[in-house]
């Protein structure tokens, strides 16, 4: 269950207090912080959802505000956002409105707010129950496209490097890592490499994904035993087919 709130305001006002026991009463489990990084990063292990109730008379912290931006993206934590027309957009100019999971427009409707929350909780329960799969890509065209092919049957992750990959991974799990062959500074064959000799990325299936076609690229890459190579220019269809293959298969297994 995704109920492990952190409200963050810079003043603990009736209706910001109001909310928070109005999410007890709900089985949510709140705490307060400032909005200071470091005071937000001492429950970093302990939040499911941001809530940033943006202060009137108040200006908006926007080193939180990139804070909450880098959670969002890479550890896909659900990030809320209170306050005025005005606020949001200072906000989304750092924080995109793809990544924010609600807005609400103060004043509000505290019942209508706590009813969108439960309901944004039972949809991320639904949406964990997805296999995740990770793209590690430069090309963020490509990267892009590819979020479009699977999000709707797959719980996807996007990164376009392999030290974003490593560090992904560090915080993240991952059913299925899509690799790209090449990448600047440290290519594709080369982050497999790297994964497989750690004990904790050693067992995460690893598909090539790339254009590179050639004999020696995919017989340099095969010999290090990847779980499969796929070409981009196969398109969407092939890449679902392939990817449901392998589940059936894995589920078949278990």
């Amino acid at each position: 269950m995704y109920n492990r709130v952190l409200m963050i305001s810079e003043k603990e006002t009736f209706i910001a207090m109001t909310l928070q026991k109005s999410l007890r009463d709900n089985g949510f489990e709140v705490s307060h912080s400032l909005p200071n990084v470091q005071k937000i990063n001492e429950y970093n292990e302990k939040v499911d959802i941001y809530i940033f109730y943006m202060d009137e008379g108040t200006a908006i912290d926007m080193d939180t505000v990139v804070y909450l931006k880098d959670k969002c993206v890479e550890e896909d934590i659900m990030v809320i956002l209170i306050g005025t027309n005005d606020e949001f957009r200072e906000a989304t100019k750092i924080l995109p409105q793809e990544n924010l999971d609600a807005f609400f427009l103060r004043p509000f409707d505290m019942k209508q707010c706590i009813d969108k929350i439960k309901l944004l909780v039972d949809r991320q329960e639904i949406e964990n129950r997805k296999k995740h799969v990770l793209i590690v890509d430069d090309d963020v065209t490509f990267l892009k496209m590819a979020y479009s092919w699977l999000k709707d049957k797959y719980k996807v992750s996007i990164v376009n490097s392999a030290v974003q990959a490593i560090t992904w991974l560090a915080k993240n799990k991952a059913d299925v890592v899509l690799l790209d062959y090449e990448m600047p500074v440290v290519d594709g064959p080369a982050l497999l490499e790297m994964l497989k000799s750690e004990t904790d990325t050693d067992g995460i299936p690893i598909f090539f994904l790339t254009g590179k076609s050639d004999l020696k690229s995919v017989q340099k890459v095969m010999d290090m035993k990847p779980q499969g190579y796929l070409l981009k220019a196969s398109g969407k269809h092939s890449l679902l087919q392939e990817l449901d293959k392998f589940f059936i298969a894995q589920k078949t297994m278990k």
